[in-house]
């Protein structure tokens, strides 16, 4: 991070500065230039592919490879998309660069057939581009991790210490690469140290760190320390301008329960993101695009269905076909969920009562829909209204939620995103009645996670997940 001073408007007589904060990278250039090659790959081996078939170069296959390189860098270059790659097995690493292959095609598909161009190109070509990709990206990743370990272990791999032997310290030290670690520094003494730290690792008192610095040449130093200590913290930074090394704080955001921990600018000032939405810029684009996208596919395969299950609804009892219940959605904003009614009864009052295993409320119809989930399907145009998302927590009567927000802590973070039609929680066994504070608590667990650690392949395993699970899981009633 480099602190920039620009100069702000007038105020009064004086000239106001303004300190910006960048945010950057500490990673080496090879490796920085490296994880970008992905779309570059994609273009070369349609080249390749071209020359191999002989085709011709013309302006057609240029706004191709221009056209790929584009998409392949948005989608290859999503934030933290090498270390999910890289701490993932053989077979799930190429299968995710494999189905974000496949994502890049259907986009090229749908740009050809909308401009009808697609007779223009070689069939040959092509599907033997769409078919050797995979495998050049494949090997891309598999140089870039090997360049890592090379960077992490020559003879050039940058010195650094960790001032604060504690555990965020600790945590910094086990994420870094062992070589060049010089010791930990602390304002305490061996005996006092956690459990955690080799006494061995220590190597110092903090008001000896500038001058150890100077003497071995030091390239980086960690700043671990509590934010109690910012008077130290001052002093010691002020010594340390005597010195080369590059001066980095870490701060104890591990302190917290994390949703979505980022770091994010607000017009250049720095700040922590402790609990947030992962739907922020471009992946909030890509998460409502899919939504509609599912969605409007879903509602024309289904269609004849749901008309057959409207009118057997209809046909079989009193009352309206479908039923419609206010819930929380995005920021605890009160909607309206539809579904087909499988009950006597349309209950959305401030007691909402359950439906039980031997509930008499339930329709013979009825039942039969909510055991096949068959009754959510009108949640589809919830989906295109923008009130809910295919996946995504669930959404509760709001007489459930008044009640249950006061019971579990975080309950209502869940609402940080649109509910889903199906969600981390359901495909994990937590379908149908809670009937026990600990069954929601676990609900609830499973949402948090969802927005912890969401991500495009998550949704995708909930999808395909959720079709497995229909028709052999006996909690919905």
């Amino acid at each position: 991070m480099a602190a920039v001073i620009e100069p702000a408007g007038p105020s009064g007589s004086k000239t106001e500065k303004t300190k910006r904060i960048r945010f950057g990278s500490v990673e080496p250039a090879l490796l920085a230039v490296m994880k970008q090659l992905d779309p570059l790959v994609v273009v070369l081996c349609l080249l390749g592919c071209v020359i191999a078939h002989g085709g011709p170069f013309d302006p057609a296959l240029g706004a191709v490879c221009i056209l790929a390189f584009i998409i392949s860098s948005r989608v290859f270059g999503r934030a933290h998309r090498e270390e999910e790659l890289g701490s993932a097995p053989v077979p799930t690493t190429f299968y995710r660069i494999v189905i974000e292959w496949a994502a890049v095609i259907c986009i090229l598909l749908l740009a050809g057939f909308a401009f009808k161009v697609t007779e223009q190109f070689s069939r040959a070509t092509m599907l033997t581009w769409f078919a050797l990709t995979p495998f050049t990206l494949y090997a891309a990743h598999i140089a870039r991790q090997r360049a890592r370990w090379l960077i992490a272990n020559s003879d050039y791999t940058p010195t650094y210490l960790i001032i604060g032997a504690n555990s965020v310290g600790f945590e910094l030290f086990r994420r870094l690469p062992r070589k060049g670690f010089l010791g930990f520094f602390d304002f305490r003494s061996v005996d006092r140290l956690p459990d955690t730290i080799d006494p061995a690792h220590l190597v110092g008192h903090c008001k000896d760190v500038a001058e150890f610095s100077r003497a071995h040449g030091v390239t980086s130093i960690y700043i671990a320390l509590p934010l109690s200590n910012v008077p130290r913290i001052g002093e010691m930074v002020r010594e340390l301008r005597d010195t080369t090394a590059s001066i980095y704080f870490v701060p104890d955001v591990f302190a917290f329960d994390l949703i979505q921990g980022r770091l994010v600018e607000i017009n250049g000032m720095p700040a922590i993101s402790v609990c947030d939405t992962p739907f922020h810029g471009m992946d909030a684009v890509s998460k409502r695009v899919t939504d509609i996208v599912l969605a409007s596919i879903g509602l024309a395969l289904l269609a004849p269905l749901m008309v057959l299950l409207a009118t057997a609804v209809k046909l079989t009892s009193r009352g309206p076909v479908l039923f419609k219940q206010r819930r929380y959605g995005l920021n605890g904003e009160e909607i309206i969920v539809y579904k087909f009614r499988s009950m006597t009864v349309c209950e959305d009052g401030p007691v909402v009562t359950q439906a039980t295993k031997s509930d008499n409320r339930i329709t013979p119809l009825g039942r039969i829909l909510r055991s096949s989930s068959l009754d959510e399907l009108p949640q589809l145009l919830n989906v295109l209204e923008g009130t809910m998302s295919v996946v995504g927590p669930r959404p509760h009567a709001v007489a459930h939620n008044e009640m249950y927000r006061k019971l579990i802590s975080g309950y209502m973070i869940r609402h940080k995103v649109r509910p889903g039609i199906t969600g981390l929680a359901q495909v994990n066994g937590l379908r149908g009645e809670t009937e026990t504070i600990e069954k929601m608590r676990e609900r609830v667990r499973f949402d948090l996670e969802y927005l912890s650690h969401w991500s495009p392949w998550l949704d995708i395993k909930i999808i395909f997940k959720t079709l497995w699970v229909l028709g052999r899981d006996k909690n919905a009633y």
